[in-house]
């Protein structure tokens, strides 16, 4: 099973313009999905998928973007987004008591998707009601691998100004229920514009890089009082994941969308280096 995932798409940063620079990026990623062989299977889109949440223009303009993508593509609320603004374009996406939380069953792999937007805040939240909500999906299929997914990754990221406090309470929430569930495979997350891989509540969390611009590699403290003119926001190119569950583990893939300079392509003088490749993983 192939699972693409983008996330912090930010569509209507530029609210007057159609044709704006993060849909350009968003249009490239998906071009790049659409072309591979195979092609993933599902779509993950894991919050910020508006920059604006409360302005339904820019949930049409994704709307429009997703149009006639040969797989389904399933959705997650960042902090940017609106729930209410978003279910009105969107009204099939799974909900539970108010929030965007669902399961997706139809695949060899389970997925639950996690709403961490919490209203007024930049970072994330995940109040009882969700945790709630979280332990009873589990306790459904407790031995079914399971792929856990949400926009805020519940950690410290040593990133100089988007980060987590490790001790806030909707993290120690989340952490109790992960980590006494070994059926969790992994952890799927964005929000941090930067690919970042750690082991967390004894599972892999995985951070995806952005379809919009990227934020600066930058582990230096940083004081709230004083601009000093460092880089935080960066043009590198739109990025992606893709998950390859193999039936026992998911192994993350990730690159950026558009052409690369290519070194080497499949032809005779490397057929004996494939052959040979191939030949030695028959006989282990």
């Amino acid at each position: 099973m192939l699972i693409a995932q983008i996330t912090d798409v930010h569509l209507g940063f530029e609210p007057d313009n159609p044709n704006e620079f993060n849909r350009k990026r968003l249009d490239q990623t998906l071009r790049t999905l659409v072309a591979m062989k195979p092609r993933p299977d599902i779509l993950l889109a894991t919050g910020d998928l508006a920059d604006t949440g409360e302005d339904e223009v820019s949930y049409r303009r994704l709307r429009e973007a997703v149009a006639g993508l040969p797989f389904p593509i399933f959705y997650a609320m960042g902090n940017h987004d609106g729930r209410a603004a978003f279910r009105a374009l969107f009204p099939d996406t799974g909900h539970a008591d108010g929030f965007i939380q669902y399961a997706i069953e139809e695949h060899p792999l389970r997925i639950l998707v996690l709403d961490t937007l919490e209203d007024g805040r930049h970072g994330g939240g995940f109040c009882e009601t969700r945790a709630d909500w979280l332990r009873a999906r589990l306790a459904e299929q407790p031995d079914r691998p399971t792929l856990i997914a949400l926009h805020h990754p519940p950690l410290a990221t040593g990133l100089s100004w988007m980060t987590e406090d490790p001790g806030a309470a909707w993290i120690a929430r989340l952490r109790e229920i992960v980590s006494a569930h070994k059926n969790i495979v992994a952890m799927i997350s964005g929000h941090l514009h930067r690919q970042i891989t750690t082991i967390w509540a004894g599972t892999r969390l995985s951070v995806c890089p952005s379809t919009a611009p990227q934020v600066a590699l930058d582990l230096d403290s940083i004081d709230p009082d004083l601009p000093d003119g460092r880089p935080m926001i960066v043009a590198d190119p739109p990025g992606y994941a893709i998950h390859y569950w193999n039936g026992t583990e998911l192994i993350s893939h990730y690159d950026t969308a558009g052409d690369h300079l290519v070194l080497a392509r499949y032809e005779p003088a490397l057929q004996p280096l494939v052959q040979m490749l191939v030949a030695e993983k028959q006989t282990g």
